[in-house]
């Protein structure tokens, strides 16, 4: 799963009053087939630029060997490369991700599932891509039977296992295990005494302190058009995660009908309702990430009782029904208060 949010107004200010100013270190890079940026703000004297980088990539490269469904070694892949219904042990990071993903599962009614591999794969959305970009409705049928996180995965959080209940299952992490990776590497940091920094992967990120200027982060939600990048509204963020789920970029188109890469569980079809971005603001990343994609596919209707229900911190943009200008924007009462805050 994709996602898209644009990062704004990340405020490189010196300081000012003729005082020196604070040491800030900036890095980039790639990782989980996306980019990633990292501004760390008022960084301990002996820590350097090369130094952070190496740490950085160090995490990075632990997060995907066991979690990234790309890399065949990882303990995702092997987990579902095994025909064995015996339990398989897993890292306490594997379990840490899973126990979430359980969690958001439950309370989005099933609309978050890590099991949803034979169906990505059948619309065209994973490595295999169909001659029709519509499947058969058997098809659909037969993928759903080998599709149920509740049903066909058990998690032994005591003995660090995971079992599956029949030899084809896959997990596959990519909507939740990017914000855990974020979550990572900003432990890292403050483990390393670096109390204000933001984190961002894909889009997805969390921030902690405040930026250059001494204030709290500044980050730009997206406004949901496809040909271009501009911002909605801006928010601040400050010692959360936040990430933003959308259905405008991925998306394939058949006899003139877009059907979107989210996918709901519970039928084995693209979501058809109207809302096409959602923004969660959660206490970390790795739950605003799952959390953004269980949104997305409920929808601002669904997805709103949800929110409220769990005191979730969400904003939802919908195109217009009736095919009109503009957009729907609805967001929770716990998203309201952190505007309220700023």
């Amino acid at each position: 799963m994709i996602r898209y949010c644009a990062l704004a107004l990340l405020l490189t200010f010196a300081a000012c009053s003729g005082e020196e100013p604070a040491k800030t270190v900036r890095l980039s890079g790639k990782t989980m087939g996306t980019t990633y940026h990292i501004t760390a703000v008022k960084v301990p004297d002996g820590l350097t630029e090369e130094g952070l980088s190496a740490d950085v990539e160090t995490v990075l490269k632990d997060v995907n060997g066991k979690m990234s469904n790309w890399d065949k070694a990882s303990e995702v892949s092997l987990f579902s490369a095994s025909t064995s219904t015996e339990p398989f042990k897993v890292s306490g990071d594997f379990i840490t991700v899973m126990k979430a993903a359980n969690e958001i599962h439950a309370g989005s009614e099933g609309k978050f599932d890590v099991t949803l591999g034979p169906l990505i794969n059948l619309w065209g959305f994973g490595p295999r891509k169909p001659e029709d970009p519509v499947p058969a409705q058997a098809d659909i049928e037969q993928a759903l039977t080998h599709v149920g996180q509740s049903r066909l995965l058990t998690l032994d959080e005591a003995a660090s296992t995971v079992t599956k209940a029949e030899p084809e299952l896959g997990i596959n992490l990519s909507a939740i295990a990017k914000g855990f990776g974020i979550d990572a590497v900003a432990a890292k940091l403050k483990g390393l005494g670096v109390e204000n920094y933001m984190v961002e992967i894909g889009g997805d990120l969390v921030t902690a302190g405040v930026n250059e200027k001494g204030e709290t982060w500044k980050i730009g939600i997206e406004k949901p058009e496809p040909g271009e990048k501009s911002i909605e509204l801006i928010v601040s963020v400050k010692d959360n995660g936040m990430a933003t789920s959308g259905d405008y970029r991925n998306f394939v188109e058949h006899e003139g009908k877009r059907f979107s890469h989210i996918i709901d569980p519970t039928t084995g079809w693209p979501i058809t309702h109207w809302t096409t971005s959602v923004t969660v603001i959660a206490d970390n990343a790795m739950l605003a990430d799952g959390w953004a994609t269980a949104m997305l596919a409920l929808g601002a209707d669904e997805g709103l009782k949800v929110a409220e229900d769990k005191g979730l911190a969400v904003y939802f943009i919908s195109r217009k029904a009736d095919g009109g200008e503009g957009y729907d924007i609805i967001s929770s009462t716990a998203f309201e208060a952190l505007k309220g805050a700023e």
